[in-house]
C-alpha cells in the first residue's frame, strides 16, 4: 500500500499540490542563491587581491561561492585617519556570491572609473 492510497481524496489533492509547490521552489531556489551577498564592502587592496584569484574562483564547481579574501594583507600602504564626519565602511573579507556574481564583480571591480579606497559599496543586484 503507498503512501498515497492511504489518503482520502481531498488529502491526496493537497499532499499532490504540496510536493508540485514543493518541487517548483526547490527548481526556482536552485536558480538563485539565497545566501548570497547582494551587495559587498571593497577597498583597493582586496580588488586586487580577488582579481588575482578569479581564476581559482571561477574553477569552483558550486553554484555559489565563497569568496574569502581574510588572506589578503595590505600592501604596505598605511591609510590615513578618518574625518570624524565622514563614515568608512569595513571593507568584506568573506562573502558567499553566485557565479552570475562573481563574473558580474570582477567586470564591476575593473571598471577604470572606480574608487575603491577608502572602501566601495558594490551592488550586486543587478547581477543575477
Amino acid at each position: 500500500m503507498s503512501a498515497f492510497s492511504a489518503l482520502t481524496a481531498p488529502a491526496k489533492t493537497v499532499a499532490i499540490v504540496a510536493a508540485t509547490v514543493f518541487a517548483i521552489s526547490s527548481t526556482a531556489a536552485g536558480a538563485t542563491c539565497g545566501l548570497c551577498d547582494s551587495e559587498i564592502v571593497i577597498n583597493g587592496d582586496l580588488a586586487a587581491c580577488f582579481l588575482e584569484k578569479y581564476d581559482q574562483l571561477a574553477k569552483e564547481s558550486d553554484p555559489a561561492i565563497v569568496v574569502d579574501l581574510s588572506d589578503c594583507s595590505s600592501r604596505g600602504i598605511v591609510e590615513a585617519l578618518p574625518s570624524a564626519t565622514v563614515q568608512i565602511d569595513e571593507p568584506d573579507t568573506q562573502f558567499m556570491i553566485s557565479r552570475d556574481q562573481l563574473a558580474c564583480l570582477r567586470a564591476k571591480l575593473e571598471q577604470p572609473d572606480l574608487v575603491l579606497d577608502p572602501s566601495a559599496r558594490i551592488d550586486l543586484t543587478s547581477c543575477s
